[in-house]
């Protein structure tokens, strides 16, 4: 495991993140929390940034079919833009991902697309599963219910 990962998230769970899930209030006390807790670094690279991005941590129970979110990081920008390369693949900036991921983790290209390629086949299991079920106990320590509609 490398300290900056791919995190590709399945097809059928694209649009379960909280910032579209929640009031807009409870989203900023979540991602405000996040920030302050990093102290003006990347939680990931630990480099100082002037804006850091909340990025929604999630663990997938395969067998269970049960997406659990687990934390919510601040993160720069590039480590963000590896952790979700797909889209950043979409948008063209893979070369500059390309160079984050192996800055931050000590490694050579090889080491970037082998771990490309287990995260891929990764993402392609989880798209077996036919539907994910939200779990979202985490907000609790911010007096949120744990359930989203």
């Amino acid at each position: 495991m490398h300290k900056l990962n791919f995190e590709l998230v399945p097809d059928g769970c694209w649009f379960s993140n909280l910032r579209n899930n929640l009031p807009k209030k409870v989203w900023d006390i979540v991602r405000k929390d996040a920030y302050a807790r990093a102290d003006g670094k990347c939680m990931i690279c630990s480099r100082k940034a002037s804006r850091l991005e909340a990025h929604e941590r999630w663990s997938y129970d395969e067998e269970k079919g049960i997406q659990r979110l687990e934390d919510v990081i601040a993160v720069c920008h590039s480590c963000h833009s590896v952790i979700h390369i797909g889209r950043t693949q979409l948008v063209g900036d893979e070369d500059k991902a390309i160079a984050h991921f192996c800055r931050v983790n000590k490694c050579s290209y090889a080491e970037y697309v082998k771990a490309l390629g287990k995260a891929n086949e990764e993402h392609r299991r989880r798209n077996l599963v036919p539907e994910w079920c939200l779990d979202v106990t985490f907000l609790e320590r911010y007096g949120v219910k744990t359930t989203i509609d």
